[in-house]
């Protein structure tokens, strides 16, 4: 798609999301109702000037309006996640999401047998994990305190630091993770 089309694609879809008329993005941004309606058409090679307006209009980053959009939805299917393994094989990890540009984030399911632990050296400066646990019980170690976690309980804490995973009874434990980077 040449840029053009994508200005246009973006900015139609900008304006609708909030409901502005051409009229009213014109008075916020200080473009014409005319040159805002031939941008939406294609019909026009619009300026970086022009473009900062219209962003600046709409209270959006530049790139908004000339980044090809994606879709709201990314559907990710367990089976095409990829399965990560301890050295011993007790604890599982699937990733769903990675960090990117646009996502400070990452977003794993995980496992971990029946009486076994597994232990992190820390996941980097700048960082926090959040976890629920979705079945059994977990014994999370950090530096400074253990915590008990059932199924449907949740903990936020700094995984730059080493902190274990412990399961201590006989049924597995299966966890939603999210580490996230403070970029």
């Amino acid at each position: 798609m040449n840029l053009n089309s994508i200005i246009s694609s973006n900015l139609k879809r900008l304006r609708g999301e909030r409901k502005l008329s051409l009229s009213k993005l014109s008075e916020l941004s200080g473009v014409s109702k005319v040159m805002l309606g031939q941008i939406e058409r294609g019909e026009s090679n619009p300026t970086i000037n022009t473009i900062w307006k219209i962003s600046k209009g709409l209270k959006i980053p530049y790139t908004n309006l000339i980044d090809e959009h994606i879709s709201n939805a990314i559907l990710v299917k367990k089976q095409d996640t990829s399965e990560q393994l301890s050295e011993n094989g007790n604890y599982r990890v699937y990733n769903y999401f990675s960090t990117n540009n646009k996502r400070n984030f990452e977003l794993f399911t995980a496992a971990l047998d029946v009486n076994s632990s597994y232990y992190s050296e820390g996941h980097g400066e700048k960082s926090e994990e959040y976890i629920l646990i979705s079945k059994g019980e977990l014994i999370l170690d950090t530096e400074d305190k253990k915590y008990i976690l059932d199924k449907g309980d949740s903990i936020q804490f700094d995984s730059s630091k080493p902190h274990r995973y412990i399961n201590n009874s006989d049924s597995i434990v299966e966890m939603v993770i999210i580490n996230h980077y403070y970029l």
